[in-house]
């Protein structure tokens, strides 16, 4: 047995003191670090672009200047077109609610006179309560939520903060992206350098392959649905569109939610069961796309996170950290991800999976005696 106090022991503690004060400045300072984090995600994204001006003959800096303006209007181009007509239908909506709800609640109710017979009178009773006060509380918290955004102050300096120090801080970090990465590697570990050379690579081409092919897929599903959409005629298409499409980056939420918000307003929109089911085939055909062409083209097959953990760390990092945990959850899952498969690649070649321990005399066999 080791000793207590012996390097692996004191290299574990280490690690685990790291770990611990990483998380609770993470914590403490979570309420400013959207910006930073925000900059580095956006760093880390374009960096391929810069490296490729770089092999044309650009020097690093008018590489990253190039790159940085070029995103930046292109990102001022999209809002441009696109958050005037969210605003007016989002307005929209809000204005609209209550008679949506009020012909959803009509649909609900003649459903329930159908069944009239064959339900319970306790029964009928509780869902006739339950339609009578939905609407009230629906429009309550919507009310509640808005005017938690409108006068939110922190929020609002938030996000003042995301788009003022973001591109400054994704300009830097992507104009010395590659010394950095240099004075990284300089200060590992030399014993256990190729090691963690080859794990840091593991871990690169998981976050490149998941962040930029998933965001691909991301932005080609909401355009898919929110075109489609308007062409079905659903009011309100080219929001729920680019809801659903956006919120794909987490694995069967964005589908399902926008089904469920379109389904929705179209049974209150429309008389024809044909045009709710258009609705509905525009998200089957969006899946159906999704799982047979963009993801296995872009994302690929490869790329070792698996939809359960993708899901399981973005909702543990937003419950923990909030929106600054949702950009971490997915790097962070890409390293825990590649240390556990690193991990149990260990164990499969070590002695307690074998049975055979390698000794200064030769091999020691733990396994079953023999039994003469």
């Amino acid at each position: 047995m080791a000793p207590a106090n012996g390097p692996i022991v004191r290299s574990f503690r280490f690690w685990l003191v790291l770990l611990v004060v990483v998380l609770i400045g993470t914590y403490l300072l979570r309420s400013v670090l959207l910006p930073f984090v925000a900059g580095m995600a956006v760093a880390y994204l374009l960096d391929p672009v810069c490296d490729r001006l770089e092999r044309w003959k650009l020097s690093r800096t008018w590489a990253t200047t190039i790159v940085t303006v070029v995103f930046l209007l292109i990102c001022a181009v999209i809002l441009l077109i696109l958050v005037p007509a969210v605003i007016s239908q989002v307005v929209t909506l809000i204005e609209r609610a209550p008679a949506y709800l009020n012909a959803i609640q009509r649909e609900i109710g003649s459903l329930i006179e159908m069944l009239k017979d064959r339900l319970e009178p306790a029964t009928l009773e509780r869902l006739q309560e339950a339609l009578r006060g939905s609407a009230d509380k629906v429009i309550a918290w919507i009310t509640k939520l808005l005017g938690g955004v409108i006068s939110g102050g922190v929020a609002f300096i938030n996000f003042v903060a995301l788009l003022v120090i973001t591109p400054v801080v994704a300009f830097y970090l992507l104009r010395d992206w590659d010394r950095l990465v240099e004075q990284a590697d300089d200060a590992l570990p030399r014993k256990h350098l190729e090691t963690i050379r080859g794990l840091a690579k593991q871990v690169d081409e998981t976050l490149a392959g998941f962040l930029r092919g998933q965001g691909m897929v991301c932005l080609l599903l909401a355009l898919f649905y929110a075109i489609g959409l308007t062409l079905a005629g659903l009011d309100f298409g080219l929001v729920i569109g680019l809801i659903a499409g956006f919120l794909s980056f987490i694995p069967y939420v964005g589908s399902l939610v926008g089904l469920f918000l379109s389904v929705g307003l179209a049974l209150a929109q429309f008389d024809s069961f044909a045009d709710v089911a258009i609705v509905a085939a525009v998200f089957f055909v969006g899946q159906a796309i999704e799982g047979n062409v963009l993801t296995p083209k872009l994302v690929g097959e490869k790329v070792g996170l698996h939809p359960v953990w993708v899901m399981f760390a973005l909702l543990a990092g937003g419950s923990l950290f909030g929106f600054v945990g949702v950009l971490l959850a997915v790097p962070v899952a890409a390293i825990v991800g590649v240390g556990v498969r690193f991990g149990i690649g260990q164990y499969r070649v070590s002695h307690y999976y074998t049975g055979v321990r390698d000794t200064a005399g030769g091999e020691d066999k733990t396994g079953p005696e023999k039994t003469e």
